[in-house]
């Protein structure tokens, strides 16, 4: 058998052979994830490159358009408050806010109420009744408040109102004006007063009527105030009880006094 054998430097050569071998295997294992490292980088840096300017844009325009809404809000807000400032102001426009004028109102709108009830009962519009503001101390009540009973009114050939009170009690007048009449017997009125007046630009006429013999304080021509003690409840003339006959004519029309007072005097 002839054994073929291989010389010293044919053995080094396939040695030599098979390292480099291994070596460029090697070296293509370690290319390929070095190579898909690199692909992904690549990648990264242009979706960076594409995403960071946009983000950049987008928040300052933001921003900006944040504030041009504020500042746009704010001068909106200066416009009206400046606008109401400039605005004339007026007494008329304002509503009752002092303890008095609070008062007041509620006097009048009492007032105003009781006229109506009045009104309704006697079946008169109280519409026409109101001449002063109620309370204005242009008109005051002949009798002192709870001094008298409301009693019959007019109707029947009755142009005024009873109002039913004890002797004695003090008659005022009810408006400022001029003594027209003041006599112990003027007809069915026995002792009486009449004064004629002016109120809120109206002719008023207030006739006092039944007062006590001697108890007159006043003669026709004399000036009187509203509240001005005139004389004292009595039963003269026609009457058959101590009461108070009261008389308004107004511009020449009756009026029915209880509804008159309530809406001038309050």
């Amino acid at each position: 058998m002839v054994r073929d054998i291989e010389s010293p430097a044919k053995r080094t050569e396939d040695r030599v052979a098979t390292r480099q071998t291994g070596a460029r295997a090697g070296s293509r294992k370690v290319v390929k994830p070095l190579r898909s490292i690199a692909i992904f980088g690549a990648v990264g840096a242009l979706v960076a490159a594409v995403a960071l300017p946009a983000y950049a844009a987008t928040k300052p325009a933001e921003s900006a358009t944040t504030i041009q809404q504020l500042a746009a809000v704010d001068a909106q807000s200066l416009v009206v408050a400046s606008a109401a400032t400039a605005a004339p102001l007026s007494r008329g426009t304002f509503t009752a806010t002092t303890p008095d004028e609070i008062a007041k109102k509620k006097a009048e709108e009492a007032a105003a109420a009781r006229a109506a009830s009045v009104a309704k009962t006697a079946g008169f519009d109280i519409g026409n009744y109101a001449l002063v503001a109620p309370g204005s101390g242009e008109v005051r009540y002949p009798l002192p408040q709870g001094s008298y009973t409301e009693g019959r009114t007019i109707g029947g050939g009755h142009n005024g109102v009873d109002m039913l009170a004890p002797q004695g009690t003090p008659i005022y007048a009810a408006a400022a004006g001029v003594v027209r009449a003041s006599a112990e017997s003027i007809g069915g009125y026995g002792v009486c007063v009449m004064i004629d007046s002016v109120v809120g630009g109206q002719r008023v006429q207030t006739t006092y009527g039944h007062m006590t013999y001697g108890s007159r304080q006043v003669q026709a021509g004399d000036t009187v105030a509203a509240g001005q003690l005139i004389g004292v409840v009595g039963s003269t003339g026609r009457s058959t009880a101590n009461h108070l006959h009261f008389e308004v004519w107004v511009n020449g029309g009756l009026m029915e006094p209880y509804s008159w007072l309530a809406a001038n005097a309050g």
